[in-house]
């Protein structure tokens, strides 16, 4: 509970990723090849575009592209967070965990194998390979005597997502079409995508979303432990049930239009666990998933918008710089639980 003295702190907590996530849109609208300054993108967006260029370069690449940014930036941040609680492992990560490269193997396996090039056609191959690598990586993890613990289900990941992208490597070599679509998806990019793909898959989101933040107070009582969950009136299979699902919709549509990008859910409910501590609400889900779906996609800009920056006139794929990012930052994690668990 937020007391009187917390309260400001609480509204900032909402406040000001909202302003970033603001800012950034308004920059990934502004740069890339094109300049434009803030203003003449204020008054594209109103109609009154300074020139057919401008007008063209906003409406039909960077609107689109910074609207699938928030969205499957969201749908990566929820599915993160979702995970981790699911799993109480801070690990956890659709990338780190083999989801995202089971949604990319299907999703290749359909495209080079059975000839699918239409997104209504292939993402439900998606779904399938996301659902399949989860339900491995956690069997996977289970092995042993001492049972499911963070580092072991990070090693099955690890190892699941090495012979996934392996396979998938495989597939696309025998097919060059397939393989010249691969390696550009492969890196994770926002680019060359239109408003028809976001509509596409948006509505898979929307439902992932709406399940994952339905579960937020269950996720209170199921982080206190089984017992304690189910002594509450939890019932434990239909929150599992209900999050896996949500985790396939999440990832396996951001997967489908953006390619395997990692370790945003990894790195941003952390993000969003320090400033929760900071404005004294404590990790309550209500405050953390909500959160995760506004600095995720943060991120995600960010990391696209820094790309185009980069490498002018060219770019640099959003999901290199994360990787980037989150590389380190995944080693310390393994590092940290290692000497705990020692």
């Amino acid at each position: 509970m937020v007391t009187t003295a917390k309260r400001p702190r609480a509204v900032l907590l909402l406040v000001l990723p909202a302003t970033a996530l603001v800012v950034l849109i308004v920059l990934s609208l502004a740069f890339g090849a094109l300049s434009v300054p803030p203003g003449q993108v204020w008054n594209t967006l109103l109609g009154d575009a300074p020139s057919t260029r401008v007008e063209n370069a906003i409406w039909s690449v960077r609107v689109p592209r910074t609207a699938l940014g928030v969205a499957a930036g969201a749908a990566l941040g929820l599915s993160g967070a979702l995970m981790q609680a699911l799993t109480r492992n801070p690990l956890a990560d659709p990338g780190v965990l083999g989801v995202s490269a089971g949604a990319a193997f299907a999703i290749v396996l359909s495209v080079g194998v059975l000839g699918l090039g239409s997104l209504y056609g292939y993402i439900w191959f998606a779904f399938a390979g996301a659902l399949a690598a989860s339900v491995l990586v956690y069997l996977m993890g289970g092995l042993g005597r001492s049972g499911t613990t963070p580092v072991k289900l990070a090693l099955a990941g690890v190892a699941i997502t090495s012979l996934l992208f392996s396979l998938t490597s495989a597939i696309a070599l025998t097919d060059p079409d397939a393989l010249n679509r691969y390696r550009f998806w492969s890196a994770g990019s926002l680019a060359n995508q239109d408003g028809e793909v976001l509509l596409r898959v948006l509505p898979f989101l929307v439902v992932g979303a709406v399940i994952a933040l339905a579960l937020s107070p269950a996720l209170n009582s199921l982080a206190l432990g089984d017992d304690v969950a189910t002594s509450l009136g939890l019932k434990l299979g239909l929150i599992r049930v209900l999050g896996v699902s949500a985790v396939t919709l999440l990832t396996g549509g951001a997967v489908a239009v953006i390619g395997p990008v990692v370790f945003v859910g990894l790195v941003v409910p952390h993000v969003a666990r320090v400033l929760t501590q900071y404005a004294g609400v404590g990790p309550d889900y209500r405050w953390l998933m909500p959160l995760s779906a506004t600095l995720a996609p943060s991120l995600l800009l960010a990391a696209d918008i820094t790309g185009r920056l980069l490498a002018r006139p060219t770019e640099i794929q959003a999901g290199i710089l994360v990787a980037f990012i989150g590389g380190p930052f995944f080693i310390a994690m393994v590092r940290r639980r290692r000497l705990a668990e020692l």
